[in-house]
């Protein structure tokens, strides 16, 4: 249990700062919202749904690192094809839950996918110290994979093969 050194609403104001800093892409001024060393991690499967194809989830500890993280995941996606819903903010001390909805499009593959997302952070003294994200990790690797279910079937964001 982390012990609370902002209230609720430095919590929220930071989380939707974050939010507004990922939407424009500049990742130096997003890693700004990040203290030198915190805890992140990625949601994912340990060598499976093509992981090599997408070297922006992994751990990270660093703002060097959180910056590094929205250089990869910008040259791995089409620029002009993302969108982010945001279903909800929840609030609790200095932990914030983000959930929503991103669109993007594979860059390597040009496939369309949406996957839902839970993001877990923790603020302290005005900085993101906790970045953990739990998506839909299979709909990610479809698009930078085969496009293919196990069975061989397109999935349902995979462009359809010109009548």
């Amino acid at each position: 249990m982390s012990v609370s050194t902002d209230d609720p609403s430095t919590t929220r104001a930071v989380a939707e700062e974050l939010l507004r800093r990922m939407g424009e892409g500049d990742p130096e001024w997003i890693a700004e919202l990040y203290a030198e060393r915190s805890d992140w991690k990625l949601s994912w499967p340990q060598d499976e749904h093509g992981r090599a194809a997408t070297p922006w989830i992994r751990h990270r500890s660093t703002r060097a690192d959180a910056a590094a993280h929205y250089r990869a995941l910008a040259e791995h996606h089409v620029p002009g094809r993302a969108a982010t819903e945001i279903e909800r903010i929840l609030v609790d001390g200095d932990e914030a839950v983000v959930l929503g909805e991103i669109r993007q499009t594979a860059a390597p593959t040009g496939r369309a996918y949406r996957a839902r997302f839970a993001l877990h952070l923790t603020i302290e003294n005005g900085l993101v110290v906790r970045h953990h994200v739990y998506e839909d990790s299979l709909a990610v690797a479809r698009a930078f994979g085969s496009g293919a279910d196990s069975d061989g079937a397109l999935s349902p964001t995979s462009p359809r093969p010109a009548p």
